[in-house]
């Protein structure tokens, strides 16, 4: 059985820590973009993503990462590190070309977390099915935007949640 994903975020004079514990999925997007948001707006352009225990991440997830990371380049300053990402996480965001878009740390055997005071974000909070899709439609193309290549790996994918919308708003 899967434990339940908690992401816990922090803010310091040096920037906005976000660690997510468990898996990095399209449950726990809209929350992270909502946060991420607030923090652009109130002038944070240091973002560090600690994977140390998340254990796999969706394309959804990643996209929202991607989006955080597209954000700070239009406001010409920032940077977001992913940092204790496993094998598995790395491959991931490489295969997606994001690694040219934010800077990937690999886990390093000795790796420690991190103290920061942190806070959980509020992921429970019940959103419903069209802001969901609408979560997961940016996402994938901040995706896209991120690297065309990956057009033809979620183009199908795309297709299907704007059609979802379409028809699930009617």
């Amino acid at each position: 059985m899967n434990s339940p994903t908690s992401i816990l975020v922090g803010v310091t004079s040096r920037g906005v820590h976000i660690k997510v514990e468990g898996k990095g999925s399209f449950q726990s997007s809209p929350a992270l973009k909502e946060f991420a948001k607030q923090m652009l707006e109130r002038g944070y352009r240091s973002f560090v993503v600690d994977l140390l225990r998340c254990p796999v991440m969706d394309s959804t997830f990643m996209g929202t990462l991607a989006g955080i990371a597209l954000r700070l380049r239009e406001f010409g300053n920032g940077s977001l590190l992913v940092r204790n990402a496993n094998e598995r996480n790395t491959d991931l965001l490489r295969n997606l070309g994001l690694n040219n878009l934010f800077e990937v740390e690999p886990k390093a055997p000795d790796s420690t977390e991190t103290v920061v005071a942190a806070a959980p974000l509020d992921g429970d909070q019940t959103i419903g099915r069209a802001d969901q899709a609408e979560c997961m439609i940016e996402a994938h193309e901040a995706l896209v935007d991120a690297d065309p290549e990956n057009l033809a790996r979620f183009k199908d994918v795309l297709e299907y949640l704007k059609q979802d919308l379409r028809t699930g708003s009617k």
